[in-house]
């Protein structure tokens, strides 16, 4: 591997140490809600400063990660998310606690945009050339990244319940985690330019797009975030469980989201984006009105882990989208950040509408929300699919010319036509006459003898 590609390993661990806050949302919410006798809404809005603070962090560094240093902005991440979030689980005067979460979630959101900005980088050609045949893969690195992050939240769902009451201990375990994937920010570096990602700030390609694809995943986000920040509440107000059997039917449904994952890393392009992202939303929006509506263990897992298995394998596609948008990351960034924002307000919404309306309409309207996202994000998936020619680099519709795409792939000069050049003619080869000089090599020297002809060489 060259040393100007990224490991694709270390960019998954970042991508995990990233995600996790957000993976821990409900439990954080919970931990805080009971352990420093705050009202929902209140450790709501903790959660919610949390994910903003993330949010933000990606609005501010996505076209800054090249000229700042991949390795370096990622070290500081994780030095603010280890530092941020240990303060804040080690503390329980309220103001350090508010200040630690924001300080770890800006943490937490820079190593996100190191990793979002890596992982679609591999989509360039002079990746696919210098990696590995999945490490080119941006789709597949995000599911392998998705598939770690629900990994490490159900483990920590399965050990939290069982070590004691307090705030601190998912706080914790997102300090942890940064402190452990450290050695992986070691190894990254710069990538070099490329002919389809020249250095500079240039503007971002396919605006009208990203646009829509940044507003239709806030909306995506806000929905699945508002009741993920509740549904703890759900099972033990709603649905009468104890904290212990929530936590478990949370593990459960993060390890079926893991089959998700791998389905999802399996199938890859095969159906293309537009089918798993429209018709997965869908099916996500009635996963929310039923686990809204559970009112007993059967309802509230089925509810819970339907969900989880179909959130990651749409999440993964809708990161996929994003970076192929734009191979320098700007794009992936820029929705990520997008998604963040989503998410940070989720807790607090989630909230208010429970509080108001009760579980049951909650879920109904976020339901409804959903629905009406699925047409934007689908056209958006529609527009700019197709199966590439080139991984990558070619589409069905408005891809690049193929002159181009030679030009970037290290052809040598003089061999690729200039763009917009008139095409050859096409002169026709009568290879089926008898005067044919292959068939009548064929036919006089045998097949051995007539393969060996001068000038075809071996191999």
């Amino acid at each position: 591997m060259s040393s100007r590609t990224n490991p694709p390993w270390s960019l998954v661990a970042l991508f995990t140490a990233g995600y996790l806050a957000a993976y821990l949302l409900p439990t954080t919410v919970d931990r805080l809600s009971s352990g420093l006798a705050l009202s929902a809404t209140e450790a709501g809005s903790i959660g919610s400063a949390l994910l903003l603070s993330s949010a933000g962090a990606g609005f501010l560094l996505a076209a800054h990660v090249h000229r700042i240093g991949p390795r370096r902005l990622a070290r500081a991440g994780l030095l603010l998310a280890a530092v941020g979030h240990g303060t804040a689980a080690l503390c329980d005067s309220l103001p350090v606690v508010v200040a630690g979460a924001v300080v770890g979630g800006f943490g937490s959101g820079t190593v996100t945009t190191v990793a979002a900005t890596g992982i679609a980088a591999m989509g360039a050609p002079r990746a696919r050339t210098e990696s590995r045949a999945w490490a080119s893969d941006p789709h597949r690195a995000s599911t392998l990244g998705l598939l770690s992050v629900s990994a490490l939240a159900g483990a920590v769902y399965l050990t939290v319940p069982h070590l004691g009451p307090g705030h601190g201990l998912p706080l914790a375990a997102i300090a942890l985690t940064a402190l452990l994937v450290w050695p992986a920010a070691g190894r990254l570096t710069s990538p070099a330019p490329t002919a389809t990602a020249p250095r500079g700030t240039g503007r971002l390609p396919h605006p009208r797009s990203g646009l829509v694809l940044a507003a239709g995943i806030l909306c995506w986000s806000l929905a699945q975030n508002s009741l993920w920040g509740v549904s703890g509440r759900i099972g033990l107000a709603q649905a009468h469980l104890t904290e212990v059997t929530v936590g478990v039917v949370f593990a459960i449904a993060l390890g079926a989201g893991l089959l998700g994952v791998i389905g999802a890393g399996m199938l890859g392009p095969r159906l293309g984006s537009a089918v798993p992202i429209g018709a997965g939303t869908a099916l996500i929006a009635a996963c929310i009105a039923l686990s809204a509506r559970a009112t007993g263990l059967g309802t509230f897992a089925t509810g819970e882990i339907a969900w989880n298995i179909l959130y990651p394998i749409v999440l993964s596609y809708l990161i996929g989208l994003a970076a192929s948008l734009d191979q320098r990351g700007r794009w992936a960034v820029l929705v990520g950040s997008a998604s963040s924002l989503g998410t940070a307000a989720g807790p607090l919404i989630g909230s208010v509408l429970s509080a108001r309306a009760g579980f049951p309409a909650m879920g109904a309207i976020l339901a409804t929300g959903l629905f009406a996202i699925t047409l934007p994000l689908t056209a958006v998936a529609l527009h700019t699919g197709g199966r590439p020619l080139l991984p990558g680099v070619v589409r069905r519709r408005g891809g690049t010319p193929a002159a181009v795409v030679a030009a970037a792939t290290g052809t040598p000069a003089g061999s690729v036509p200039t763009v917009g050049a008139p095409e050859q003619p096409v002169v026709e080869i009568p290879l089926g006459t008898p005067a044919s000089p292959v068939r009548q090599a064929y036919s006089t020297a045998g097949p051995r003898q007539a393969t060996a002809a001068p000038g075809s060489g071996n191999r």
